[in-house]
């Protein structure tokens, strides 16, 4: 079962206002002036209307549960922005920890998505590699989220970037979907094992 050319229609309507939406606030002054915790808060609160959606919304819920798999998994090909956190840590504008620890988990688990869909579909023995990778992943982002926080909450400053454009895209856009999709893809994984496992 596909998705309906509708509902995906929708659900890219959705995401594209949204983007907009983070695009004009993190070119405002207000992004910049949050301070710590609000990024954070407003990181989770955005997660939580994500899968608020997911869980609750007939529409929405029927297209994800019908949305192949690695469209979920393709989406954090976006974490290949490890690399430009590298880079900005040679430059001085991102603490080590933040930079280099979280950059280089992000680029493991960007390659690793791209390996899993190269391999295929998460049938047979790849579900498990699916699982495997989404428990990784997802410890990784939650891992920089807690980074971010603590050294934001320490000094604000040194985590300035992240609320400037293109970063301030990450807490109010990328991670809150990030997040929200390894959460989905333990039901999607595990949920799809089960019927494989009755038929």
């Amino acid at each position: 079962m596909r998705p309906s050319s509708k509902s995906t229609k929708v659900v890219l309507a959705i995401l594209f206002a949204w983007l907009l939406g983070a695009l004009a606030l993190g070119a405002s002054p207000l992004m910049q002036r949050l301070q710590p915790p609000a990024p954070q808060m407003l990181l989770f609160a955005l997660t939580f209307a994500v899968l608020g959606l997911l869980f609750f919304v007939g529409p929405i819920r029927a297209w994800a549960t019908a949305a192949d798999v690695r469209w979920f998994v393709a989406f954090h090909l976006t974490r290949f922005v490890g690399i430009y956190f590298l880079l900005l840590y040679e430059r001085g504008e991102l603490p080590y920890a933040f930079a280099v620890l979280g950059g280089w988990g992000d680029i493991i688990v960007a390659v690793s998505a791209l390996l899993l869909l190269v391999m295929g579909p998460p049938a047979g023995g790849r579900r498990g590699l699916y699982l495997a990778w989404n428990v990784v992943g997802l410890a990784d982002i939650l891992f920089v989220v807690m980074t971010a926080a603590r050294l934001g909450l320490a000094d604000a400053d040194s985590m300035a970037a992240l609320l400037r454009l293109p970063l301030s895209l990450l807490p109010t856009f990328v991670v809150p979907l990030i997040i929200a999709s390894h959460i989905w893809l333990f039901k999607r994984l595990l949920g799809d094992r089960r019927k494989a496992e009755a038929a």
